[in-house]
C-alpha cells in the first residue's frame, strides 16, 4: 500500500490553492478548475472542489478540520518568509517538548498547518 495524496476538500479552490503555493512554494497543477495538486518530494497535496465528490452526502464530510504537516529545513525562516502573508498564526515558532520546533497556522477554511523541523541529533 502507498499513500499518494491527501485531498482537502474545499468550496473555494482558488483561495485554497494560492494559500498552499504560498506556504510550500510550489505551483499547483490544476488538470481542472474544480480540483488541484502540490507535489513535494514526500507526498502530495489534493485540493478539491466540494462538487469533486458529489455522491457524498454533506453529513459525509469531515467534521473538523485537519492538521496538514510539511518538515520544512528552518522554521524561523519560513515565519519571517511569510510573516506578512499569514492572517491566522496559532503558534509562533516555539520547540515543542519532544524537540520538534513548530509554526502554527490556519489555512483560510480552517485546517491548522504546521510547519516544523525535526530536532538536530547531537
Amino acid at each position: 500500500m502507498n499513500l499518494t495524496s491527501i485531498r482537502l476538500l474545499t468550496t473555494d479552490v482558488d483561495r485554497l490553492t494560492a494559500f498552499y503555493e504560498l506556504i510550500t512554494g510550489v505551483t499547483a497543477q490544476r488538470p481542472a478548475p474544480v480540483f488541484a495538486q502540490i507535489a513535494t518530494p514526500g507526498a502530495t497535496l489534493a485540493i478539491g472542489a466540494t462538487a469533486t465528490m458529489p455522491f457524498l452526502d454533506t453529513a459525509a464530510l469531515p467534521a473538523g478540520p485537519a492538521i496538514v504537516e510539511f518538515q520544512v529545513d528552518d522554521v524561523d525562516a519560513e515565519f519571517a518568509r511569510l510573516r506578512e502573508d499569514l492572517t491566522d498564526v496559532v503558534l509562533e515558532p516555539a520547540t515543542m517538548p519532544w524537540g520538534n520546533r513548530s509554526l502554527v497556522v490556519r489555512d483560510p477554511d480552517g485546517n491548522l498547518v504546521n510547519l516544523f523541523t525535526p530536532p538536530v541529533a547531537g
